[in-house]
């Protein structure tokens, strides 16, 4: 099985804007999708579920950047089992931003 990964818009604007800080964030992007493909719930203590429906299951994941040495950013995705895809909803730099935006969270729960 397959997972389609999906990006909201304002989760593709934040990307842009920490990608030109962080480098090597487009190819870490692309080894935590490979992660996801087959763990899609995560398994240890990096992935912490936030919500869950009969839908999709909201989840927030410490993401791990090479550019950052240490320090890590936060992504939120919601799983679509079903159909078997993944949407990213918000990334952040934990630095910056204390914690992830409910108000993103709820929008994306109600368009689906």
């Amino acid at each position: 099985m397959t997972i389609r990964f999906n990006e909201l818009p304002s989760f593709a604007k934040e990307f842009r804007r920490l990608a030109k800080k962080y480098k090597s964030l487009p190819a870490d992007l692309e080894e935590f999708k490979h992660i996801l493909s087959s763990l899609p719930l995560g398994t240890n203590k990096h992935f912490n579920v936030i919500t869950k429906n009969e839908q999709c299951v909201v989840l927030k994941a410490r993401f791990f950047c090479r550019y950052l040495k240490g320090s890590s950013l936060r992504i939120i995705y919601g799983y679509k089992e079903k159909t078997a895809s993944i949407d990213f909803i918000e990334i952040y730099f934990k630095g910056e931003k204390e914690s992830e935006d409910r108000n993103k969270i709820c929008e994306y729960l109600e368009s689906i």
